[in-house]
């Protein structure tokens, strides 16, 4: 049960970092007021807090603890918001789960966190159900609109009544993030609740501009992109309100952006791209001052051809990493170079070194690191990689740069092999491991290849076993149902031989000169 106690936070003994407490904070700072805009729906801040402080009792009364990792896998609806701040005022860690997941990648995730719980929607249950399978951690699949033996229905633990806030301290783990590596497998990225408290205040003063208070959100949620949004969130000073999207589509967005009369809007390249390819000029969009591009590299072509056919647009960039809280630079509002990701946001201290960890000069391109509260505890029982990616106290990105005489970051390439498809990484040994299951495949070796639309597509070159037969188009459906949606190939080349390293490694490289 949730200790009832005296909702009067100068007393609270915990860190004056708690993401439930900011969130608190926030409300009582604003009052109730509408604040939501979902699927024709109108949501106060009063109505969505009481359910949240119920949930998070209901949750507790169910055996979720302090400290118990919560998987939460659905697409964007009001629903998340109040489960990541219910699990808050519980004491529990969020794992946000993006619904693309297949049930194999899902599975890890659960049986890695050692999850105590997965909360979804009817949608995804099927999935959700396979995953959990096998996980003995996992004792709770809960669901809205539930109605089936075994799944627990959401709306039932909100019948419980409002409990106070566990007492957490800033250190303690507020979200495990999957993210990929070298390995292929996801892993997970400690995010604590200074660590989200940090980025979140640092990312609004950095970007804040007076009377902008209604946003667009397109973003997933489930991702660390999504998710420091909706910390800024908590932090702001003035009253604001969001229209969230439960998937992007380039005409909702448009109509909504006009009907709601949208300020800003948290995007990736990938949707500007395919808004280029819309009737911009068909709607009203002079309400939109401002979009932040951020999760992958943005065309300046695109910049300028945006701005020209919606002129009262102007789009900034960010850049962070789910090992960074999603923040490190943005753009500011009175200053842009184009083709940079902006300025380092206060408190961050960023660098450009070589191999052996020396800054490298002005103007020159080296490896970004970065030093700031934001940066991640580690990684999820992995003290090794944790290790490895850390040191004195600076995260190492992975990521290739530069910065300029006035501190603009730009980023160049990327050092690791990750591809970004769509703003969505895709791991090439996930895609390799799933290939090579089929029978008549001996290698496989996957890269990616730049892509107007989705940043990057996933390229696979396939050598068959002697005397096998199999078709591109074959391997290409084999992988998808192995697969999540986004990771799959959409091109595979059948070569005679994939060319490999001296010490017998998927040579890259050579694998890129053949695109």
């Amino acid at each position: 049960m949730i200790p009832q106690r005296e909702t009067t936070f100068g007393g609270f003994e915990m860190g004056q970092h708690n993401l439930a407490l900011l969130a608190e904070q926030s409300f009582e700072r604003h009052g109730d007021r509408p604040v939501l805009y979902w699927e024709g729906q109108t949501f106060t801040s009063g109505a969505l807090r009481d359910r949240t402080e119920r949930l998070a009792t209901g949750l507790a009364e169910l055996g979720i603890e302090p400290g118990d990792r919560v998987v939460v896998m659905m697409a964007n609806c009001p629903e998340v918001s109040i489960c990541y701040t219910a699990l808050w005022r519980a004491g529990a860690a969020i794992t946000p789960a993006i619904f693309l997941l297949s049930a194999d990648d899902l599975h890890h995730i659960l049986e890695d966190s050692e999850a105590r719980a997965i909360i979804t929607t009817p949608e995804f249950l099927a999935t959700v159900q396979t995953a959990a399978e096998g996980v003995d951690t996992c004792k709770f699949i809960i669901s809205t609109g539930a109605e089936q033996e075994g799944v627990i229905p959401l709306a039932s633990l909100e019948d419980a009544a409002p409990g106070s806030i566990v007492v957490r301290d800033d250190a303690d783990l507020a979200a495990l993030m999957y993210t990929g590596g070298t390995t292929g497998k996801a892993k997970g990225v400690m995010l604590s609740h200074e660590n989200l408290w940090w980025a979140g205040k640092q990312s609004r003063e950095a970007s804040h501009v007076e009377g902008i208070t209604r946003s667009l959100v397109p973003l997933p949620l489930s991702h660390s992109f999504g998710l420091i949004v909706t910390v800024v969130g908590f932090h702001a000073e003035e009253p604001g309100d969001a229209v969230l999207m439960t998937w992007f589509d380039p005409t909702g967005w448009l109509e909504l952006t006009q009907e709601f009369k949208v300020h800003q809007a948290p995007m990736v390249p990938t949707m500007l791209q395919i808004l280029l390819a819309m009737p911009l000029e068909d709607y009203d969009l002079s309400s939109l001052r401002y979009i932040v591009s951020g999760a992958s590299p943005l065309s300046v072509d695109v910049v300028t051809e945006f701005e020209r056919r919606v002129p009262s647009v102007h789009i900034r960039q960010g850049y962070g990493l789910t090992e960074t809280s999603a923040s490190m630079t943005v753009t500011r509002p009175d200053s842009r170079v184009l083709g940079s990701v902006g300025k380092a946001n206060p408190g961050f201290d960023i660098r450009i070194v070589d191999e052996e960890g020396n800054d490298v000069p002005t103007g020159e391109e080296g490896e970004i690191i970065c030093k700031s509260e934001a940066v991640m505890l580690g990684y999820w029982r992995a003290p090794e990689a944790t290790a490895g990616s850390i040191k004195d106290g600076y995260f190492y990105t992975g990521d290739i740069g530069k910065l300029d005489e006035d501190g603009n970051v730009f980023i160049l390439d990327r050092k690791k092999d990750l591809i970004l498809r769509g703003g969505f990484n895709v791991f090439p040994r996930d895609v390799e491991d799933a290939l090579v299951e089929h029978p008549a495949v001996a290698v496989a070796g996957v890269v990616g290849k730049p892509d107007p639309v989705k940043g990057e597509e996933v390229v696979a070159f396939v050598q068959l076993n002697p005397g096998a037969e199999a078709t591109p188009e074959e391997l290409i459906e084999f992988a998808k149902e192995r697969l999540s949606k986004y990771k799959y190939p959409r091109e595979v080349h059948i070569v005679e031989s994939v060319p490999l390293t001296p010490v017998f490694k998927i040579d890259r490289k050579k694998l890129r000169t053949m695109l």
